[in-house]
């Protein structure tokens, strides 16, 4: 699942993603049906955009799915760097399976992440 509003970059990502085995279940350039869309579709991983264009951004809509869905899986990515001072500090997001990607980055990276992420929250499916 990715939600990004800039919609090159929501492209740019899905069709990355769909060429490195990846299936795209449902993107979107706004988080106000985040939850709907994750009960929907129940993705492996949740990309969300910091900013984004219906007030909410991707730390609160990242809240909003760990709220119902404490083991998702989440890739926040900002082009902010001061995102991460609010990131780190969220407590509710220490014992979560969520990273912050800044941009600008490779897409080797999104892939990387997005990997570490999936195998972490099979483990804890596993696990429970």
């Amino acid at each position: 699942m990715i939600i990004e509003d800039e919609q090159d970059l929501l492209n740019l990502y899905k069709d990355f993603l769909i060429n490195k085995g990846y299936h795209i279940s449902v993107t979107n350039t706004t988080a106000s049906n985040v939850l709907n869309d994750y009960e929907e579709f129940k993705p492996d991983l949740v990309i969300l955009d910091y900013k984004l264009p219906d007030g909410k951004n991707g730390l609160e809509a990242a809240n909003e799915i760990f709220g119902k869905y404490p083991f998702a899986s989440i890739l926040i990515i900002s082009a902010y760097d001061s995102v991460k001072q609010a990131f780190n500090s969220e407590k509710k997001f220490v014992a979560k399976n969520i990273k912050l990607l800044i941009k600008p980055f490779k897409l080797s990276k999104l892939n990387e992440l997005a990997i570490d992420l999936v195998n972490k929250q099979s483990n804890k499916q596993i696990r429970n």
